[in-house]
C-alpha cells in the first residue's frame, strides 16, 4: 500500500524510468497471450503468469507481456504469439507453463524459435496423421 505522495512519485520515476530504457532499445520483444474464454479455459492464465515470473527473474527489460481477446484458432489453445522488430511473428500453440520456461530461454534470451511449439509443426504433425 502507498503511503505518501513521495512514495508515489519514486514509483512514477522509477516506471518513467523504465519507459525510457524501452524506447531507447528499440521496440523490443512483445509477448502477447490469447485471453479470451477459450484461452483462459484452456490455461492462458498460469501461462502468462509463468511468462511475467521468467521475464523478471531473467530481468529481460527488453521484453513485455500483454493480454489480447480471442486469436481465432481455438483449437490450439492456449496461443501465444512473439513478435520481435523486423522479424516474422511467431505463433506458439498449446502452451503450458513449462514450455514457457523453454520458449524464454530458447527465443526470448537466444533468438532461436522453439519449432515444436509453434503453429506450424503443430499443422504438419495433424497433416501427418
Amino acid at each position: 500500500m502507498i503511503k505518501s505522495i513521495q512514495e508515489l512519485e519514486e514509483i512514477r520515476k522509477k516506471a518513467l524510468e523504465e519507459l525510457e530504457f524501452r524506447k531507447q532499445q528499440g521496440e523490443g520483444i512483445r509477448v502477447v497471450v490469447g485471453m479470451a474464454t477459450c484461452g483462459i479455459a484452456a490455461g492462458a492464465r498460469p501461462v502468462m503468469l509463468k511468462f511475467v515470473e521468467e521475464i523478471q527473474k531473467r530481468n529481460l527489460k527488453n521484453v513485455t507481456v500483454v493480454q489480447t481477446g480471442c486469436i481465432g484458432l481455438c483449437k490450439y489453445e492456449p496461443i501465444v504469439e512473439v513478435y520481435e522488430p523486423n522479424k516474422e511473428k511467431v505463433t506458439y500453440v498449446k502452451m503450458t507453463p513449462e514450455k514457457v520456461l523453454k520458449v524464454v530461454a530458447e527465443h526470448l534470451v537466444n533468438g532461436k524459435p522453439v519449432y515444436e511449439y509453434t503453429i506450424g509443426y503443430e499443422e504438419n504433425k495433424e497433416a501427418n496423421n
